[in-house]
């Protein structure tokens, strides 16, 4: 893993500083700690062969000391100088230097100049693993949090669980002749049912509340298909006691326990239940144990995908108190910019993900700089133009947020070219990332900062009509001028100011 990061860094820059300060064009060699070459300043040279030689011969990259380490060796004289971070050596700078030559600058010179080119490759080093272990974490994380969107989206797509279960029951009552059909479960505090009524049932309520006690416990514990036909039936003194109907009761099993009831009701007028009925009962009662378990599972995958969802806003925001809230408001006002727009089901989907993780980036912008309530100084402000790239650089290595990138990546860019990371222009700017600017931009204006108090909605859409054609894309401002002049429930939730009329 080690080896692999360290071959991710540009060492052609640090070959280029080295021979810049210290005047001198000796072969230089990026090793591993096996000593094996992982960059060489001069491909043709004689460095690599000559290195491997020496490590046959015996050569152990012994160090004494800090700094500059000199190995002299028949043909040639090897300088090197260990990179260290504070848990390993990753490897060794070194440079070959001929012997009636040796070496062409100066000594102390080359010894700096390579102390500092090893000690700007240990901190390239160390942040790009701290970007690797984050990019794993995260992917891990948004891999295990797509699939509960995944689930959830179908979920969304599909009837209200309670829906299913009174259409299920509807039918089957009207299957059965049956004028009451319910599923009981007492553990959810959940009684749906459906009628189809021979004659009224004035007392309804009470005959469904009379299913969750006794009926209910005693199909429990016997486990059994519950049939009363009969007036004088003896279970009558302890079951739907003064009650003159007749019943069918099924339990619902989940894992050998019974979790819930399926009950018709029958008028003492219809004829009695039979052991056919109650073999259909029993196959009715399987398919809802089924469904509801899906049920179940479906509603703990929901809980699982919101709470998921707010961890990761958390994890984005928890640096900034005063930006609290700010992802989840930009992926909102954002995904209520992309319906309007009419974007298909994966346009959606990656301005889903592009706009919740549009400022994952900040996770590595100094405290100092992110919650400063100042106003930045340049260099400062420089640090805060990195988080769109350093975005990409983390979610880049999730495969599923491919499509996500762009958006992420780019929406700081302005429509006029003026933006970054890239200064792209116009319609060169993906869609998503406009679609974020605008939505970023709103909540900007509209939010408090430790520096100054949130401004209102009407001053928000002036700022962004201004911004309009420069900063962002006109099209995009009036699909949102659309979207607000509906008057959207998020103006409230997120508790907007609005000016008074006429003020």
């Amino acid at each position: 893993m080690h080896h692999q990061t360290l071959a991710e860094i540009d060492f052609v820059k640090y070959g280029r500083w080295l021979r810049r300060i210290t005047g001198t064009n000796d072969e230089i060699a990026v090793c591993d700690p096996c000593g094996e070459p992982v960059w060489l300043s001069h491909a043709d040279g004689v460095l690599s062969g000559w290195l491997r030689q020496l490590i046959l011969d015996g050569f152990d990259w012994h160090c004494k000391g800090d700094g500059m380490q000199r190995f002299d060796a028949a043909a040639a004289i090897l300088l090197y100088v260990p990179i260290q971070t504070q848990r390993a050596t990753l490897g060794f700078v070194a440079v070959r230097v001929a012997k009636d030559a040796a070496p062409s600058g100066d000594w102390d010179l080359l010894a700096e100049s390579l102390d500092d080119v090893c000690a700007g490759i240990a901190d390239e080093f160390s942040l790009k693993s701290e970007l690797n272990a984050m990019a794993d974490e995260l992917s891990e994380r948004y891999e295990e949090l797509h699939l509960v969107y995944a689930v959830d989206q179908q979920v969304r797509a599909m009837t209200n669980g309670v829906d299913l279960f009174q259409t299920l029951l509807k039918s089957w009552a009207d299957h059965m002749n049956a004028d009451v059909a319910a599923f009981v479960k007492p553990g959810e505090d959940l009684c749906v049912s459906a009628t189809n009524l021979s004659a009224p049932i004035h007392n309804l309520d009470l005959v469904l509340v009379e299913m969750r006690g006794d009926l209910y416990r005693f199909a429990h514990s016997s486990r059994q298909p519950i049939v009363i036909n009969d007036r004088a039936d003896p279970r009558r003194a302890y079951i739907f006691t003064d009650m003159p109907f007749k019943i069918m009761c099924c339990p619902v099993f989940r894992d050998k326990a019974v979790e819930a009831i399926l009950v018709l009701i029958n008028h003492q007028a219809k004829p009695n239940f039979t052991n056919s009925d109650r073999k259909l009962g029993e196959v009715l009662a399987n398919q809802l144990s089924s469904l509801s378990r899906m049920r179940s599972m479906l509603a703990e995958t929901n809980t699982f995908n919101e709470q998921m969802a707010a961890a990761l806003i958390e994890a984005v925001e928890a640096k900034d108190p005063y930006t609290r809230g700010h992802s989840e408001r930009v992926h909102h006002i954002a995904m209520q910019i992309g319906a309007a727009l009419k974007l298909g089901v994966r346009e959606l989907d990656n301005l889903y993900w592009g706009s919740l993780l549009h400022d994952v980036g900040k996770i590595g912008i100094p405290d100092a700089v992110l919650c400063k309530p100042a106003r930045l100084t340049r260099d400062e402000y420089t640090f805060i133009m990195v988080h769109p790239e350093r975005s990409y650089e983390i979610l880049r290595h999730i495969d599923r947020l491919k499509g996500a990138l762009p958006g992420a990546r780019h929406h700081q860019e302005k429509f006029d070219g003026s933006g970054y990371p890239h200064e792209l222009a116009g319609n060169d700017i993906p869609l998503n990332a406009r679609i974020i600017a605008v939505a970023d931009t709103y909540d900007s204006i509209t939010s408090s900062r430790a520096y100054r108090a949130g401004r209102s909605h009407e001053a928000a859409m002036v700022e962004i009509e201004r911004c309009a054609g420069t900063q962002l894309d006109p099209e995009i401002v009036a699909v949102f001028k659309e979207v607000c002049r509906l008057e959207p429930e998020w103006m409230a939730r997120f508790s907007i100011e609005r000016d008074a009329v006429g003020a």
